[in-house]
């Protein structure tokens, strides 16, 4: 896999970097602890306060580590959602 874009962590984003990320993304796959939680963004993004819970952390700042993988974005880490879509 080629890593086209890395941000550092120091660099602060937000919730209106969070919806640009999503463009062109067909599912939002977010992990919190053991709780993952899927999205379909075809049919559109989910309500605003919806994207703030699963988006960004308790600072307001986007969650790491956040990755777009093709249409596909992940935030958080859980092992079997990278081996799914990292595999």
């Amino acid at each position: 896999m080629d890593t086209t874009e890395l941000v550092p962590a120091s660099r602060k984003l937000g919730l209106k970097d969070g919806i640009a990320l999503l463009e062109g993304a067909r599912l939002l796959v977010t992990c919190k602890g053991k709780n993952v939680e899927r999205f379909d963004l075809k049919a559109g993004l989910p309500d605003k306060k919806t994207l703030e819970r699963v988006l960004l952390g308790p600072t307001g700042n986007l969650r790491a580590p956040t990755l777009k993988v093709g249409k596909t974005v992940i935030v958080g880490y859980d092992e079997a959602v990278y081996r799914e879509f990292l595999a």
